[in-house]
């Protein structure tokens, strides 16, 4: 099993100390970074404390070596979307579920209706779906790992228009793209 302490901690915006110290009772950061990597095992016990500190299900700590998890793979800034450096893991929201690839975009400059710090959530579907897709928001891969996001506004057999988030934008068009996710979840911190 593979800990996701580390993952979970960084997307909140915490530090080792912070989690340590909304621990019950309150631990150190040494003890909180030892659980993180691997140098002291991850017992039920502290898997409960843990959870709680974060703020997540204990489950959500865990994970099989194979199985799939969302991951962030864009952001959104004020010149558009763009590619991560490398994908990062995702922390699904409990409330989202279904079938299909999952995938976050991260909004780090305010655009258009998306405000900084908004994670948008995208299910990616086949060419099959494509049809069905028109007027709504899309994140769609480009070549030379780029991607385009915004409303689809047409498609022909072999393309696709989007239409970015924000005034006095220009359409990006998309030849045979491989898939396209569809937002279907904004989380928007308070």
């Amino acid at each position: 099993m593979i800990n996701r302490i580390r993952d979970i901690r960084r997307q909140k915006g915490l530090t080792l100390a912070d989690v340590a110290d909304r621990c019950v009772p309150a631990t150190t950061a040494q003890t909180i970074g030892r659980l993180e990597t691997g140098m002291r095992q991850l017992s039920l016990t502290w898997m409960n404390r843990i959870a709680a500190a974060l703020g997540v299900e204990p489950e959500l700590l865990v994970r099989g070596d194979e199985s799939e998890v969302p991951s962030f793979v864009a952001r959104l800034t004020a010149e558009g979307a763009e590619a991560l450096p490398a994908p990062r893991e995702a922390i699904l929201p409990s409330a989202f579920g279904g079938d299909g690839v999952l995938v976050a975009l991260e909004v780090e400059a305010s655009n258009g209706e998306y405000r900084a710090g908004d994670q948008v959530w995208l299910r990616q579907l086949g060419p099959e779906a494509f049809p069905r897709l028109l007027n709504r928001d899309v994140l769609v891969p480009r070549p030379g790992g780029r991607f385009a996001f915004g409303r689809m506004i047409d498609r022909d057999a072999q393309r696709v228009a989007v239409l970015p988030p924000g005034a006095g934008s220009r359409q990006v068009v998309v030849d045979s793209p491989a898939w396209i996710a569809v937002a279907e979840m904004l989380v928007r911190k308070l």
